[in-house]
């Protein structure tokens, strides 16, 4: 498994928070079933490892990972859970030494053209872009296409429904990391048919 296969699943990559345990295989159908294949699970509450087991159970056929993977800890963590594939906000030295001695797909965080450069010298061609928003959005990842065009990116952050094609019309970008169709209050009111009608339309970008 390579994590361009995984990154190449689907349009979109929804950025999951789960809160409680109860939701995480509804919502994992809900999201494959409308068509997006590649589920990050943010390591950001207690539940979020379990989690990810219970979502791999529910959706077999999609690539559940990890996001917030920032430290030794979230990256055991990762492992023990059975991920997918691995996403970095950013790196650091331990974080790539991890990642260089591990089989699962690892996908770095990168905000400005020295870390993709340093990234890239490291045999990394696969990048999140984050805070995307923040940090340029579509027009800096455009700039960064001329002098480094063979790296491609996630971008993450900030990214909505209407936002999304145009970070997906470049040619750096694979897919968008996106939050859109996770809202809350749907969760909470357990209402997963609008969450995989949601899903379906961000996975038709």
């Amino acid at each position: 498994m390579t994590i361009e296969k995984i990154l190449t699943a689907a349009p979109v990559v929804p950025v999951v928070v789960i809160d409680k345990l109860e939701d995480a295989e509804p919502l994992a159908k809900a999201l494959y079933n409308g068509g997006l294949r590649a589920l990050e699970v943010t390591l950001r509450t207690p539940v979020a490892a379990e989690a990810v087991k219970l979502m791999k159970k529910a959706v077999p056929d999609a690539f559940v990972g990890t996001g917030t993977v920032i430290d030794k800890a979230t990256f055991n963590a990762s492992i023990e859970a059975g991920a997918d594939f691995m996403v970095s906000p950013g790196v650091n030295d331990e974080l790539l030494d991890l990642a260089s001695n591990c089989d699962t797909p690892f996908l770095p965080g990168a905000a400005t053209p020295s870390e993709v450069m340093n990234l890239a010298s490291k045999g990394f061609s696969f990048l999140k872009f984050f805070p995307a928003e923040a940090a340029g959005g579509a027009p800096m990842l455009k700039s960064i296409n001329g002098p480094l065009p063979n790296v491609k990116f996630c971008p993450t952050g900030g990214i909505s429904l209407a936002s999304a094609p145009n970070y997906l019309s470049l040619p750096n970008v694979v897919c968008v990391g996106g939050t859109w169709m996770l809202d809350k209050t749907l969760i909470a009111n357990k209402g997963w048919a609008a969450i995989e009608d949601l899903a379906r339309q961000a996975s038709k970008l």
